[in-house]
């Protein structure tokens, strides 16, 4: 399910509220997707980015993110 509207979601160690995860990955939030049954998304799109979110479980659930560039200038 793609969201138009952000949702918070918590891990063991984090709660994930808007100005959070802007401030976290320095862009503007435009979009996220959830997979059926999960409560963390797998996807987080924003003005220049598309953010996936993978989740760790070693001791406790937790996750992290990588950024991908939206629409790279290839030269």
């Amino acid at each position: 399910m793609i969201l138009c509207q952000w949702k918070d979601f918590t891990t063991d160690t984090e709660t994930y509220s808007l100005e959070m995860f802007e401030d976290l990955v320095g862009d503007e939030f435009e979009a996220m997707m959830f997979e059926e049954g999960k409560e963390i998304p797998t996807y987080i799109w924003t003005v220049n980015y598309v953010c996936i979110i993978n989740e760790n479980s070693k001791l406790y659930n937790d996750i992290s993110i990588t950024k991908i560039q939206r629409n790279p200038v290839c030269e």
